[in-house]
């Protein structure tokens, strides 16, 4: 058995495919947590929650957390386009990888597994959540909205137990992930900007086996589509 995580797919479903296939090979004896940003941006946001489904009732242990764009994306259903702060291009990417025309068409398959997406998940030595916790509130895990948003936090490590911390969002050069990897840092961001891939420093999706600390990259083979370059 063995425990993965990873992060920040956005829409990028082949990736995401060959990294859950071909490097991890996952069994169903392993865990594997997927910590949010599963849509958006990328060409298929459809088929990354589709591949996830088709994982779960495969009887294969697949836990995913919420993402800022998980949750936009359910505004979306409600609100329509106003509520996505995304590009046109972007909006129009998603809108076809669900083969709608406007967001509030969501279908209701992917509206209910969005919304029964946690926010965060203890494990007996990590904390594991999507951008992080605001660590001045006297009660970090009440506050949603730092779970899917905040960046530039300071850990306060007692307020997790001294716990190791994985999330993702702010998107990181690989060489980045690499180093903290490799030293074992307490507090390891994994999102590699799997969907810049015209970004020199971005464009891979890693995924960390949580006990040996192996590091698995893959890059981005959802190519071409339109992106914007991460500034």
């Amino acid at each position: 058995m063995a425990r993965y995580a990873l992060t920040d797919i956005h829409g990028c479903s082949q990736t995401f495919k060959a990294m859950v296939l071909k490097q991890l090979k996952l069994t169903k004896t392993d865990e594997l947590y997927i910590l949010g940003d599963l849509v958006n941006k990328g060409p298929d946001s459809k088929g990354v929650i589709d591949f996830i489904i088709h994982l779960q009732k495969q009887h294969y242990q697949v836990l995913c957390l919420r993402g800022n764009h998980d949750q936009m994306l359910l505004q979306g259903s409600k609100k329509g386009e106003k509520a996505l702060n995304l590009t046109a291009t972007e909006k129009k990417l998603t809108l076809q990888s669900f083969a709608i025309d406007h967001f509030e068409q969501l279908q209701d398959k992917y509206v209910r597994f969005i919304h029964s997406l946690p926010f965060y998940h203890e494990l007996p030595d990590y904390f594991l959540v999507h951008a992080g916790f605001d660590f001045h509130q006297s009660d970090i895990f009440k506050d949603t909205d730092a779970m899917l948003n905040i960046r530039n936090y300071k850990v306060d490590w007692s307020k997790i137990n001294n716990k190791r911390l994985l999330h993702g969002h702010t998107p990181t050069p690989l060489h980045n992930i690499k180093k903290a990897t490799s030293h074992q840092e307490s507090r390891i961001n994994l999102d590699a900007g799997c969907v810049y891939y015209r970004n020199a420093a971005f464009g891979n999706l890693v995924a960390l086996d949580l006990d040996s600390q192996e590091l698995f990259i893959q890059h981005n083979i959802d190519r071409p589509y339109k992106v914007a370059r991460k500034s």
